[in-house]
């Protein structure tokens, strides 16, 4: 018979409860401890991309009742990927493939919706107001201390509390992260009867990678809400901000710190909508209509900061866990779904029974090599999305047309055999 163990998780984001209803199911015992004092303060408005190892995690930690709560959330796509310039000249388009197993396909979900779906279930497990302090390890296990006074105890404790992890801090004070010297100003273009006849098709049916000739890039993304979506609680702390049924375009613009005005991250909304307005002066006037008609409070400025991978530490009782193992930058829009897989692999490792501290161990390994592998891809994303290179530039979108004609000669060559 397996040693029960009982788990704390520090952190309750997208892997942590990922990872919590995984062990749950598993019948391993766990607790998650939140420092939002409730579940509607840690809210956000944004799409999230789901890739297929993200919907693996999901499907295999979840139980089925939440997974098909999940599905039933996620918002659909009909336009592919397109690879667009300023001028919204399309140089290519990766068409979506149909969805034959959703556990292996890709999805985009509202943040507001995933985390009601994975702080749900969760009673008596997940608790809220728990700030972290610190950890004490001992010969009989871990003690948790929070900023309220209490305590809790734990064989394993596992830190998922996100890129400014205090788990982390404690654990691997020396593991860095650093700045990348890029910033990103995003918002969130409401999607209405109306406002759908003011901008291109292309931008309401799918997600767009901007090339412009240098020194910038950015990224607009749809996300439709299924008819079944419904707003709760968090629609009157704001509508604007939590409202779960509206449809929406994401866009991120962004470049070098120093291509920007001192000051940037003390800008409300309008002064950050005016500073990518003038930024984008001469490009198709959709862009600038997203830019200006998104709501004052969806428009924000990303730092954009990148962990600094660090050598093989001795396994111990304590682990990590997402963000606050292995933070990557946002432009390759992996970085939910690592953690997600995080939380599966993990899940499998103590689910088998045996010597925690041996899986923990392989669960690290395994974690290092692709979270790292992951942050290093993100970063040099990150530096093409931005480059100064006009060289570059001009090859990049001269290969993507080169892919976009080819995908077009294709098409008409199999519809000329029909």
């Amino acid at each position: 018979m397996r040693d029960k163990i009982r788990v704390a998780v520090v952190g309750g984001g997208t892997g942590g409860l990922c990872l919590a209803h995984g062990l749950c199911r598993a019948g391993v015992e766990v607790a998650v401890y939140e420092r939002s004092r409730t579940r509607t303060e840690r809210l956000q408005g944004y799409r999230v991309h789901i890739d297929p190892n993200g919907s693996a995690a999901l499907h295999e930690c979840l139980p089925p009742s939440a997974w098909a709560r999940f599905l039933a959330t996620t918002g659909t796509s009909a336009g592919g990927f397109a690879f667009v310039t300023e001028q919204l000249r399309e140089l290519a388009v990766l068409e979506a493939k149909p969805d034959v197993d959703p556990a292996a396909s890709h999805h985009s979900a509202s943040r507001i919706s995933l985390h009601q779906v994975l702080s749900s279930g969760l009673d008596g497990i997940l608790w809220h107001d728990k700030q972290f302090v610190r950890y004490e390890s001992g010969p009989k296990g871990v003690g948790l201390h929070f900023a309220d006074g209490t305590t809790a105890e734990a064989d394993l404790v596992v830190g998922a509390d996100g890129a400014n992890s205090r788990v982390r801090a404690q654990l691997l004070p020396h593991a860095a992260r650093a700045d990348t010297g890029i910033v990103g100003i995003a918002g969130k273009f409401p999607l209405t009867a109306g406002s759908r006849q003011l901008v291109p098709e292309r931008l309401a049916i799918g997600p767009n990678l901007v090339l412009p000739p240098a020194g910038c890039g950015m990224f607009t993304a749809p996300h439709e809400f299924p008819e079944s979506s419904e707003n709760d609680d968090t629609f009157a702390l704001d509508p604007v901000l939590f409202d779960n049924t509206a449809g929406y375009v994401m866009w991120v613009y962004a470049a070098r710190t120093a291509r920007f005005p001192a000051g940037l991250p003390e800008l409300d909304g309008p002064g950050l909508r005016a500073v990518v307005l003038d930024r984008i002066h001469g490009w198709h006037p959709a862009f600038s209509r997203l830019v200006a008609d998104s709501p004052d409070a969806t428009v924000c400025v990303l730092p954009i900061r990148t962990s600094v991978p660090v050598a093989p530490w001795e396994t111990g009782p304590v682990t990590l866990l997402g963000d606050a193992a292995h933070s990557m930058t946002p432009f390759r829009g992996i970085g939910a779904n690592v953690a997600l897989r995080d939380a599966q692999l993990l899940c499998r490792a103590i689910s088998r029974g045996g010597d925690v501290r041996a899986a923990v161990a392989g669960y690290e390994r395994q974690m290092r090599d692709y979270g790292y592998k992951a942050v290093r891809a993100s970063a040099r994303s990150a530096d093409r999305f931005v480059t100064e290179s006009r060289l570059l530039r001009t090859f990049s979108r001269g290969g993507f047309a080169a892919m976009g004609r080819a995908s077009r000669l294709r098409k008409k060559l199999i519809g000329a055999r029909g």
